[in-house]
Parts: structure tokens; C-alpha cells; sequence
């Protein structure tokens, strides 16, 4: 896995590979693979709860729009897959009517994708150590930004996790009593201060 640099991106633009995305499913098998790494369908499906013949599936529909390949080696749902970048971009908006609502739909679904992730925590953080409850932030701020100030704040917020990021692309930098965190970059002005 360390043959992927931190920063690598696969770019999405097609409105059938921004749909093909917007799956659960798929998006949990993307972020697997550039966790953990090359999988065989098999070992992703037990790590995700889905059976080996449907991320064989998923498989394949990610591979076609190249967020996923082969890593070589083994047969059919024991062949070894590998993430082929570890960031996924696609455009705010599109050039046509058909790319604006697939990249609306994607992310719908990664916005859906994550909030399942923090309710799963909210369920299950009583059962963590309290060393991860006591370090886990939860909550807002409500700031008054101009959309300059609001692009300057995600670049600043996206520079603190910078000495982190290539301990996902390369497990032999991950220290000690390490886990995979989400941190979600998120920041959005409230409808109610619209002006015009």
C-alpha cells in the first residue's frame, strides 16, 4: 500500500462514475482498500458485512471507473484489490443538467455515509476506552465568515491534519496504539443569514 502517495486523487467528472460512486456499499469498500488494502472480495465483505459476491460486484463497478484495480495475484473473488488513489474529488457543479444532479446525488450519499458513521459512534462510544471518549471533539461554532475567510479556514483546518494523512497510505507509519479516525471537513453558512 505505500507505493500510493498520501495526496494521490482520482478525479471524477463522468456523471455515470459520480452515480456508479454514490453507493453506500462502494463507499465503504473504497475506504477500506485505502485503509487496509490490497483485499480479496472476500476479506472486504467480512470487514464490511456485505457477502464476497456482492463486492466482487462492487468490485468490478468501482474498477470500471478506476477508483479501484487489481493488485495481482489469486482467482476470481480471491483476487487481491487495491485503491488506486487515496482521495476521491468531483466538482461543486457540472457543465450539464445530468453532471450538476450526479454529483448532487454523490454528495448526498457521502453526506448520509458520514452521518451513519457518527451515529454509529454515538452508539458505541459508551463501550470505548475513555482515553477515545475524553479525545473524540463533538459540537459546533458558529462563526460569521466572509467566503473568503470560510475557503481560508478549510485550508487551515485541512494543513492541521497534514502530518497525519501518509499513515493511511503507508500502515508502517501508523504508531502504536493508533486507530482510523474520520475527520469530517464541514463548514457551511446557515440559511437563515442568506442576503439577496
Amino acid at each position: 500500500m505505500a507505493e500510493r502517495a498520501a495526496h494521490s486523487t482520482v478525479k471524477l467528472t463522468d456523471p455515470r462514475a459520480l452515480r456508479a460512486v454514490a453507493h453506500p456499499t462502494r463507499l465503504g469498500l473504497v475506504g477500506l482498500l485505502r485503509r487496509e488494502g490490497p483485499l480479496t472480495a472476500t476479506q472486504a465483505g467480512e470487514r464490511i458485512g456485505e457477502s464476497a459476491a456482492s463486492c466482487s460486484f462492487h468490485l468490478r463497478q468501482l474498477a470500471k471507473y478506476g477508483l479501484v484495480a487489481e493488485a495481482g495475484g489469486g482467482r476470481g473473488r480471491e483476487r487481491p484489490w487495491k485503491a488506486t488513489a487515496m482521495n476521491t474529488e468531483w466538482p461543486e457543479t457540472g457543465l450539464t443538467p445530468e453532471t450538476d444532479a450526479a454529483t448532487g446525488l454523490l454528495s448526498s450519499v457521502v453526506a448520509e455515509y458520514f452521518f451513519e458513521g457518527v451515529m454509529g459512534w454515538l452508539e458505541r462510544r459508551r463501550t470505548e476506552p475513555a482515553e477515545w471518549r475524553e479525545a473524540t471533539p463533538f459540537g459546533d461554532t458558529i462563526l460569521y465568515l466572509t467566503a473568503d475567510e470560510l475557503a481560508e479556514l478549510g485550508e487551515r483546518t485541512r494543513a492541521l491534519s497534514e502530518p497525519y494523512i501518509e499513515r493511511t497510505a503507508d500502515p508502517t507509519k501508523r504508531p502504536e496504539g493508533s486507530r482510523g479516525v474520520s475527520v469530517l471537513h464541514l463548514a457551511y453558512p446557515l440559511a437563515e443569514d442568506r442576503k439577496g
